[in-house]
């Protein structure tokens, strides 16, 4: 380990009492507005769902359990870039194992990964990994900057994989993480092994469709169907995240409303999120975001224009050719040929179950893509 490693504090998880009370109020306290009209979820999170979820969270979740978990995990604090950040550093017990430096998304946090740690770290796999899993500025226990960019962010984890003693690692991450794990790679090619996302890579935009045949064009009307629904929160976060912050850091309900709205987008296969989440780690992401106060400044994604490419449309996550890249959802013959432009892809599976956040979807599926992709780079 690097001399460095000195410059770092342990940190443990622990909400007062007084915290946990006041959300217990909040939520007993709620006013509840009437059912819309309409059906399902075309107005929004019924009411009666979210009358149930937040019930859940009011009175039978445990924050307590949950938060002994998280604390399973060491975790730490360190300065980079002049920001406190919180991360985990979950070592193999075998030791000459490949680091693997994970990221995660929005709505999320470090929760995202509570079901996934353990199985990438397992010294019985075939490869285990000994993984870091940074708090993204804003996000969590991770201080938020009055400006911030995947760039940023990018140096920052490299810097700290550094600290760590890391010489030769991966990256991987999905939905801001996948702008973030491709990110790494450009700032720290020497060390960087290969770039593994959930998705993301060869979705095909406006300026791509002039040089489409007949069928990529038939493949491009569908996904604009596809892509124009739900709410668009890139928009919405762009324009006025300081006006919606107020709602979500007084509201728990309010939050929990956001945060289950967005999670049912993303579990597009799914009438429900939590027919396919766990709807205590739905409630242990929300508990953190409330108790943390971080819904407004996790929102700089969106209003720092890191999803929006130089036309004004949406932009997915750029590739980079320094090192090998996969990911864990491939696509059409389309995607795969937008994909390679900006990528050297050596990994595109078809077929691999789960939404958008595979991590707590599908734990065992995606560790096992992860260790298949990053297989070829074991010494």
């Amino acid at each position: 380990m690097a001399s460095s490693v000195v410059r770092m504090t342990p940190f443990r998880i622990d909400i007062p009492d007084a915290d946990l009370d006041d959300l217990r109020d909040r939520l007993v306290r709620a006013r509840w507005p009437r059912q819309l009209p309409g059906d399902g979820w075309s107005r929004g999170v019924p009411v009666d769902y979210l009358r149930d979820l937040a019930g859940h969270w009011a009175t039978t979740y445990d924050w307590r359990a949950h938060e002994a978990r998280l604390n399973e995990f060491p975790q730490f604090v360190t300065e980079l870039d002049g920001l406190a950040v919180h991360f985990l550093h979950v070592r193999s017990r075998a030791e000459d194992e490949l680091p693997l430096l994970l990221t995660h998304g929005w709505p999320n946090s470090f929760v995202e990964f509570t079901d996934l740690i353990g199985l990438l770290t397992d010294p019985a796999a075939d490869m285990p990994f000994h993984v870091v899993v940074p708090s993204v500025p804003g996000f969590g226990f991770s201080e938020a900057a009055p400006e911030m960019t995947v760039e940023r962010v990018a140096r920052m984890w490299a810097t700290l994989m550094d600290r760590l003693g890391y010489t030769r690692y991966g990256t991987q991450g999905g939905d801001l993480g996948a702008y973030v794990a491709p990110e790494v790679a450009k700032v720290a090619p020497e060390h960087v092994v290969g770039v593994h996302i959930d998705g993301g890579f060869g979705f095909p935009t406006a300026a791509d469709v002039p040089g489409m045949d007949e069928a990529e064009r038939a493949e491009w009307d569908q996904m604009q169907q596809w892509m124009g629904g739900g709410n668009d929160h890139h928009a919405l976060l762009r324009t006025a995240p300081q006006t919606m912050a107020y709602a979500w850091n007084d509201s728990p309900v309010g939050l929990l409303a956001w945060l289950t709205h967005k999670f049912k987008e993303f579990a597009f296969l799914a009438e429900t999120p939590d027919q396919v989440i766990d709807r205590d780690l739905m409630l242990t992401n929300a508990s953190l975001w409330w108790f943390t106060g971080t819904a407004g400044s996790s929102s700089w994604p969106m209003y720092e224009r890191v999803t929006l490419a130089p036309d004004g449309g949406f932009a997915w996550p750029k590739g980079q050719k320094k090192v090998p890249s996969g990911v864990y959802g491939g696509g059409s013959p389309l995607m795969r040929r937008l994909a390679e432009r900006d990528n050297t892809i050596v990994h595109w599976p078809e077929g691999n179950p789960g939404n958008h956040f595979v991590a707590m979807e599908q734990p065992r599926a995606h560790a096992a893509d992860i260790r298949a992709f990053f297989s070829a780079f074991r010494e």
